[in-house]
């Protein structure tokens, strides 16, 4: 059953799969003509250059995600003092998305629209047929297509996944913070077996990521603040004259 469902999504992101084969070809040639051709340096490019392109869609789930976080302890307020009427605590925590002009589903459309990319590139990286034994070699990896002997790309997928999970956060509940432990040790685990080259490009896009986060939130952090921080206004004001 899994077999058969890993062949109907290799077939569905088979497009995707061809083009991004294409360009990580033209990347390790473009390696190969500075004379250290490497299919590792390629699969970092080539992150790279999804990553920027998928700049905008981050900035918007970002932007996104920080705002519902930021409005958190003003939900937690609004549904304790609702709690006995569902109805109007779905009421005002709608008024609460409304005056932030905060939209709670504006996090999902980015993220469905990256998903076939970054599947995608697990297609492409995972079967990948390197032409020589040389080609397949990085740094201290004999082969991109085997799993790292030295366990040192399946610790580095690990942190990594932490870090972005430590740089998106901010209050989180109990099950979050279970959640932002479990999920790196899960990652890190199935990295133990997953090919190297795979594996390269799981950490290549989090360290992307976590640089587009830093230059995000100390570029950009008052516009994803100030629809937060007008909405608490507004509804102190309202709390206070509902008293």
């Amino acid at each position: 059953m899994f077999g058969e469902l890993t062949e109907f999504f290799s077939d569905l992101f088979d497009p995707i799969v061809q083009i991004l084969r294409v360009v990580l070809e033209f990347f390790y040639n473009l390696t190969d003509a500075a004379g250290f051709g490497s299919y590792g340096a390629a699969i970092i490019l080539l992150t790279i250059v999804v990553k920027m392109a998928l700049y905008p869609l981050t900035v918007k789930q970002l932007e996104s995600t920080r705002a519902m976080q930021i409005l958190q302890p003003k939900m937690k307020e609004i549904q304790a003092h609702y709690k006995n009427n569902p109805q109007l605590m779905q009421q005002k925590v709608a008024e609460l998305y409304r005056d932030a002009g905060v939209n709670p589903l504006a996090g999902c459309l980015p993220m469905l629209i990256q998903m076939p990319i970054l599947m995608g590139m697990y297609y492409a990286l995972y079967n990948f047929d390197y032409p020589t034994a040389e080609a397949a070699r990085f740094l201290w990896v004999e082969s991109l297509s085997q799993p790292d002997p030295l366990y040192v790309l399946p610790v580095l997928s690990a942190l990594s996944t932490f870090l972005v999970q430590k740089l998106s956060a901010a209050e989180m509940n109990p099950q979050m913070k279970m959640m932002m432990m479990l999920m790196p040790l899960f990652i890190g685990y199935i990295s133990l077996e997953f090919p190297a080259g795979l594996v390269l490009y799981w950490v290549a896009m989090n360290v992307v990521q976590m640089g587009q986060q830093w230059w995000l939130f100390r570029n950009h952090e008052d516009l994803v603040k100030r629809p937060a921080a007008s909405s608490n206004d507004k509804k102190g004001k309202k709390a206070k004259g509902d008293a």
